[in-house]
């Protein structure tokens, strides 16, 4: 077992699972692999167990029944890493737009002392390629109002895209992160920030799928948006203990 796991959510992802895995695999450094898989019904658990028989010490599994959420799903992960000892867990999609080779670079910035190196869209200008240009604004827009009304720093909030050190997970309650689609990202740096972790943003160039349909919805959009503002204000009555 190496020091390093990367986490991967699925959902219907037969297309490009066995890819994804074959790409990280031989990465240098190592990073085990987790695929958490929310019952696809297209196979795609059954490819992840295919590939669980090359290397049964560097990809595992998790089966969930039905679609619980992309929150649920990276705790359940996290969760996972930390009983099985891993320094280092990062968190990448299954669809290639995270490039799996800058696992190397969020991996480096944490040995070299960071808690959280987030894979940044944004800090270098606006770095997304095959996106309308109509989602590239509300997902830019989208950080620039989570900047507002959090108070983080970061350019790209919502990113999904991070290498965790193990030490965030020793002190945030796990049991107390609540939203379960993509404004979990934003809870989670929301939480850490606060807490005064070293967070870094390490830029990277997304590529929007070529296969596989996307799991953005509008439930999931009005979660980020509402969500934001209901996390901030309950923050004000909340004590966050430093961690340096």
């Amino acid at each position: 077992m190496s020091k390093n796991l990367v986490v991967i959510p699925t959902y219907n992802e037969c297309e490009n699972i066995r890819d994804i895995i074959n790409v990280t695999r031989v990465l240098s450094p190592l990073f085990d692999i987790l695929v958490v898989d929310d019952g696809s019904p297209d196979g795609t658990a059954k490819i992840v167990k295919e590939e669980m028989k090359k290397t049964p010490d560097r990809v595992y599994l998790i089966e969930r029944e039905g679609k619980l959420g992309l929150g649920t799903a990276y705790i359940t992960g996290f969760r996972w890493a930390l009983e099985q000892g891993y320094d280092y867990i990062c968190e990448m999609d299954a669809d290639f737009s995270h490039d799996p080779n800058d696992l190397i670079r969020l991996h480096a910035a944490c040995v070299d002392g960071a808690d959280v190196a987030i894979g940044s869209r944004y800090v270098t200008g606006v770095n997304v390629v095959n996106w309308p240009m109509g989602r590239v604004l509300m997902s830019y827009f989208a950080s620039f109002y989570v900047r507002i009304i959090t108070g983080m720093p970061f350019r790209d909030s919502t990113a999904g895209f991070k290498c965790y050190s193990r030490g965030v997970f020793d002190k945030l309650d796990l049991n107390k992160i609540h939203f379960i689609g993509y404004a979990f990202q934003i809870e989670m740096k929301f939480n850490a920030w606060k807490h005064g972790f070293k967070i870094v943003e390490v830029p990277i160039i997304f590529t929007d799928r070529t296969k596989g349909t996307s799991k953005m919805s509008k439930g999931i959009f009005k979660e980020a948006v509402f969500g934001v503002l209901q996390m901030k204000i309950k923050s004000l009555f909340k004590k966050y203990e430093p961690v340096y």
